[in-house]
């Protein structure tokens, strides 16, 4: 009942090649399905990530057209304020107006 093989026995050489055979190609196989199966996670990682990109691109968008709009409330606001301003005081703005021409002008000179 020894495992080992006695040198004096002989070899069956074709079954040792067969075993070789089916060995190598039981490792093809499993190298195969490994492949396969990376590159199918690949995949599913790159629509992954285009989805996760098309997202941020489309709250980013979002967002810069809610700043867009409160810019453009604001512009109004301050447009209406300045016209009140105006006409309720049209002297001190007309002061005003050339005040600050002519620090500008000084300014733009040196």
């Amino acid at each position: 009942m020894n495992d080992r093989v006695k040198l004096d026995e002989p070899y069956d050489m074709a079954a040792v090649k067969a075993d070789i055979s089916r060995l190598t190609q039981q490792v093809t196989d499993v190298m195969s399905t490994l492949g396969s199966l990376a590159n199918s996670q690949a995949r599913r990682g790159v629509r992954q990530a285009r989805a996760n990109v098309d997202g941020l691109v489309s709250e980013a968008s979002d967002r810069a057209g809610a700043v867009a709009e409160a810019a453009k409330g604001a512009a109004a606001s301050i447009e209406d304020t300045l016209s009140d301003v105006i006409l309720e005081r049209p002297l001190a703005s007309v002061l005003l107006a050339v005040g600050l021409g002519f620090l500008i002008g000084a300014t733009w000179r040196r």
